[in-house]
């Protein structure tokens, strides 16, 4: 009897992960793109990144890694070259000392999410979570057992607002960790310094763990301000403030999977370990690109946030020509996050969207409950899709009156 036909047999128990990552659920938007992908009528915004390739001169730099032959292992928290590089970044960028005895590369910036709950969550530990939010930060915690309590946003004047009063008395004794995403994905709501500060007290004397993912800080549709308001800035020894970054959105490196993560120094020999036992090391052409493009690519950085900047503002008047629809202002990020009054099922609406006039668009439900009325949609792209997008909107709307 071969194994396979072994396993049919009654009486076998079925194969099974463990039951929390049954429970995982697939992603909303992969579901829906991969439902459409490859069909050529189909204009596709939802998915968070660029529709710029990496820049010549950061691919170049990984180029001349591979031809000299640098693919050997490298150390578990990065090159100290590329340590030394993000420490000199950071530091001029929020204008503080940021040693690189507190920076460790990751593969990822979601591999750093993940690195910083197993450095820190227990089976049963309490996470409070500032939703809406990309689904992997919600889902991390409970793959590690932590429970993951929902706080949101929600619109005040016409903005995305955070209530840091209600927050903060959410943050009890008993919450471990809070997950802060500024600029936000999918909303765009962008935290100020004058919330860090109650925030940051109040987890200081509960003892709260903070994790920052800070991808979008660089995106930010001011012009005039470098980056967004970071806990970064008021961090002083002691602090349980771990900031969680990455190379993919803004030097459009999306596919490369690097990043890096700012960790109290003490908890550096433990995040190594971790890292060991996880992915080892990052290979070294993706950290010599990543090294060029710190020191080389602030131009992009800056094209790319002019680029968002009118595009926004061009897909913005035009949805909101629209009677039909509600959207809010933001700060940041590369997203318009809205709804369409009369279709309160997002998913259902988006895959509509999709097949009756093949514009793609992500479903708020991926980002939870609190936004399964909404719609997320990528503006990091050439204006005139963006405005063939809205003619189908628009196109799908008058079909559906009635």
């Amino acid at each position: 009897m071969s194994f396979d036909t072994q396993q049919r047999q009654p009486g076998f128990p079925r194969l099974l992960p463990r039951p929390t990552v049954q429970t995982l659920g697939a992603s909303p938007i992969r579901e829906l793109a991969n439902s459409a992908m490859g069909r050529e009528d189909v204009l596709p915004f939802w998915f968070g990144e660029s529709d710029q390739p990496t820049a010549r001169f950061i691919r170049h730099a990984a180029m001349e890694s591979l031809s000299h032959g640098e693919t050997r292992y490298t150390q578990n928290l990065g090159r100290p070259y590329l340590r030394h590089g993000i420490s000199e970044y950071l530091s001029q960028l929020h204008g503080t000392p940021i040693g690189m005895n507190r920076v460790a590369v990751t593969p990822s910036g979601v591999s750093g999410v993940m690195l910083a709950a197993q450095l820190l969550l227990e089976p049963g530990d309490h996470v409070v979570a500032i939703t809406p939010l990309w689904p992997n930060l919600t889902e991390i915690p409970g793959i590690l057992g932590a429970r993951v309590s929902r706080f949101a946003l929600s619109v005040v004047d016409g903005k995305w607002s955070l209530d840091v009063e209600r927050l903060l008395q959410t943050l009890s004794t008993d919450t471990r960790m809070l997950l802060l995403n500024s600029p936000n994905n999918p909303t765009g709501w962008t935290i100020s310094e004058d919330e860090i500060a109650p925030i940051l007290h109040h987890c200081r004397q509960h003892g709260i763990w903070i994790i920052c993912d800070d991808v979008y800080e660089r995106l930010l549709y001011d012009l005039r301000v470098a980056s967004a308001p970071s806990f970064l800035r008021h961090y002083v020894p002691g602090d349980r403030i771990l900031s969680v970054n990455s190379f993919s959105k803004a030097w459009s490196m999306t596919g490369w999977r690097i990043g890096w993560l700012v960790a109290p120094p003490e908890l550096l020999d433990d995040l190594a370990k971790l890292i060991e036992f996880n992915s080892s090391c990052v290979l070294e052409p993706i950290q010599r690109a990543a090294m060029t493009a710190l020191l080389e690519g602030e131009d992009e950085v800056a094209a790319l946030r002019q680029r968002l900047a009118a595009t926004r503002t061009s897909l913005v008047d035009q949805l909101r020509s629209i009677d039909e629809i509600e959207l809010p202002d933001a700060g940041g990020a590369m997203y318009v996050f809205f709804r369409i009054n009369g279709y309160p099922d997002s998913m259902a609406l988006a895959h509509q969207l999709v097949n009756q006039v093949g514009l793609g668009l992500a479903p708020g439900s991926a980002f939870g409950p609190e936004a399964a009325t909404w719609l997320r949609w990528c503006h990091a792209t050439d204006p005139e899709r963006l405005q063939q997008g809205v003619q189908r909107l628009q196109q799908f709307l008058a079909g559906n009156k009635g």
